[in-house]
């Protein structure tokens, strides 16, 4: 595995808040005049009036003012993924849908106009009132394969078993790579053969990827892997089993990257410590399709940059969302799309970017974890 592409690996596979305080002196207390302090109320979040409630989440009605760095976002990108919502639009969304495709060649001040004119901002909070929260990232993997095993190609991708249904939850990471009753469960079943464990499992953490495959014919073609289930096993951080094991002081890239390279014995003993497995189906991928990325959990194709994955039970999928996040990786303030979802993406103030495919987007995905601030749009 080469070092830029074994950083990428160990980034997508590592899954960091600051506080400060300050005091005064305390007041002089006079002795012979002992004061009793009442104990402190506890903070409540006080109504606003509009509030609206999540399941998870409360939404408060802002100004537009609130919504940092509104006046300068080049629209024009967030409106493909706009285009793309509306092809399966939320019941609030529907009828804003034409007004969507045609301010889709409009002035970027004839669609904020609009904006303003048609949606209510409402500040996403916990239930409690807390109104920040964390921005990671994640990305379209783009890796070579083969249709057959050899010439360095031994890592099987796989469709789902026949009985995968039947069997819940099927086997673990470790018996799909070693017991010959799962081996011959999925006998067949093979997509395609990429070269190196760690490189597929980046591919089921991320849940599809594009294949530049080699076929039998000794031609090139590029697909998609689209997600088609999991074995039902839960999903285990291999950087943490790392710090927990004791093999690396902590999980940042360099520290991985060392402990793959030293230790190439026990990259399997590494990967089984995640028991999930992902299997895929195989979808063409035409130069328009191409230019998007996998369909999320909305059902639509996402944008680079512009979709997000949200916990449901805070923001319904189609939602557009004003994103702010400042940090090491990114500075973001930018109308997004809510269009998918994950497994470890939960919360109210919850969020994960999706960058786009291959390298650059692999790198900028792999290091980003900051705080977050989200505002609903909501038809008025």
């Amino acid at each position: 595995m080469n070092l830029r592409l074994l950083r990428l690996v160990v980034s997508a596979l590592i899954v960091g808040t600051l506080a400060a305080c300050s005091t005064r002196p305390p007041a002089p207390v006079t002795p012979s005049v002992p004061s009793v302090q009442p104990p402190a109320a506890p903070t409540v979040p006080v109504p606003v009036p509009g509030t609206l409630t999540q399941s998870k989440s409360r939404w408060v009605p802002v100004g537009w003012g609130e919504l940092p760095g509104f006046e300068g976002d080049a629209l024009h990108e967030a409106w493909n993924a706009w285009l793309r919502s509306c092809e399966r639009p939320a019941p609030a969304f529907a009828p804003l849908c034409g007004d969507v495709r045609r301010l889709s060649i409009a002035s970027p001040e004839e669609q904020r106009g609009w904006m303003m004119q048609r949606l209510q901002p409402y500040r996403v909070e916990s239930l409690d009132g807390a109104a920040d929260g964390l921005l990671t990232g994640y990305f379209e993997p783009y890796l070579d394969a083969a249709r057959q095993p050899g010439n360095g190609f031994s890592v099987p991708l796989y469709a789902p078993p026949a009985d995968l249904a039947a069997r819940k939850p099927w086997y673990t990471r470790q018996q799909i790579d070693t017991l010959p009753q799962a081996q011959a469960a999925l006998a067949g079943r093979a997509i395609a053969w990429v070269r190196d464990p760690v490189e597929a499992m980046v591919l089921h953490i991320q849940g599809s990827g594009r294949l530049r495959v080699q076929e039998a014919d000794g031609s090139v073609r590029l697909v998609r892997l689209a997600f088609a289930g999991t074995n039902d096993q839960p999903y285990k951080s291999v950087g943490k089993w790392l710090l927990d094991q004791g093999l690396v002081r902590d999980a940042t890239w360099p520290g991985i990257t060392a402990w793959v390279r030293a230790n190439p014995q026990r990259v399997n003993e590494m990967l089984w410590s995640n028991p999930r497995y992902v299997f895929f189906r195989e979808e063409p991928l035409d130069a328009l399709d191409a230019a998007f990325g996998p369909k999320g959990a909305q059902g639509v194709p996402l944008t680079p940059g512009r979709s997000i994955a949200v916990d449901r039970q805070s923001i319904p999928y189609g939602t557009p969302v004003w994103l702010a996040s400042s940090g090491p990786t990114a500075q973001l303030s930018r109308l997004v799309l809510a269009q998918d979802t994950g497994s470890a993406i939960l919360g109210a103030v919850r969020a994960d970017y999706f960058t786009g495919w291959g390298p650059e987007a692999g790198e900028i995905a792999g290091r980003l974890k900051q705080g977050l601030r989200l505002w609903a749009l909501w038809p008025r």
